[in-house]
């Protein structure tokens, strides 16, 4: 194990979920599927902007009304509120990417203790986690609804540090996005970009300390 730390923290939506199927909802209800990004684009947008400003929300609260904005001059195959409850309910239905089960497991074998933080609910990690049977590896299911704020505000992270008695400093932060493992690194967390698309880093976010295609190779990585 690498001594400098002890816990390991990962974000849930597009880290450890597959949101691709979104699109399919979006499609069922006669919008076109590109929506589905620019919706969840638009969420993340207003939940920072919130945060920024030092308010909160909800996720679910900011998806809903912002399908409705989206929706609105969308030729919908159904009533707007059919429509907007069938996108949000694909939410649960949604799996996990296909290393993220034997990536958490290796992780876990390795002595790591395991939690996640999500800008979403508690409850759709929960579901997430149980569905695939890895749910049991996790010390915890945490959310900013809890906090003070959405990440990648500082105390969403601290939020999670003092949640669990660890020091931040012996915490790390496996994410997708380069805005959150940016936040974390402000925070004094280490940091894991999981780049799955061969994407490019921004070099005005802070650089991750590791920067792997999947979790087997974190894991990997992390017992080198």
């Amino acid at each position: 194990m690498n001594a400098a730390t002890t816990l390991i923290i990962f974000d849930v939506n597009e880290t450890l979920s597959d949101m691709l199927p979104m699109e399919s909802r979006f499609v069922e209800v006669g919008a076109p599927g590109y929506l589905a990004h620019i919706w969840f684009a638009s969420l993340l947008r207003d939940g920072f902007a919130l945060a920024a400003s030092g308010g909160s929300a909800k996720f679910s609260l900011i998806g809903t009304e912002m399908l409705h904005h989206l929706f609105r001059d969308v030729a919908l195959t159904c009533p707007l509120d059919e429509a907007v409850s069938h996108v949000l309910e694909g939410l649960s239905t949604l799996k996990l990417h296909p290393d993220v089960a034997d990536g958490v497991r290796a992780l876990k074998g390795s002595g790591y203790r395991l939690a996640t933080l999500s800008n979403g609910s508690a409850r759709l990690a929960q579901a997430l986690l149980t569905e695939a049977g890895i749910r049991d590896n996790f010390d915890a299911i945490l959310t900013v609804e809890d906090a003070p704020a959405w990440k990648p505000v500082g105390s969403a992270y601290q939020y999670a540090a003092k949640a669990l008695g660890v020091p931040t400093a012996e915490m790390l932060l496996v994410a997708v996005h380069p805005w959150d493992t940016h936040g974390a690194a402000q925070a004094g967390l280490r940091t894991a970009w999981i780049n799955r698309g061969d994407a490019a880093y921004p070099s005005y976010f802070a650089q991750p300390d590791y920067t792997v295609p999947t979790l087997h190779e974190l894991a990997a990585r992390l017992n080198a």
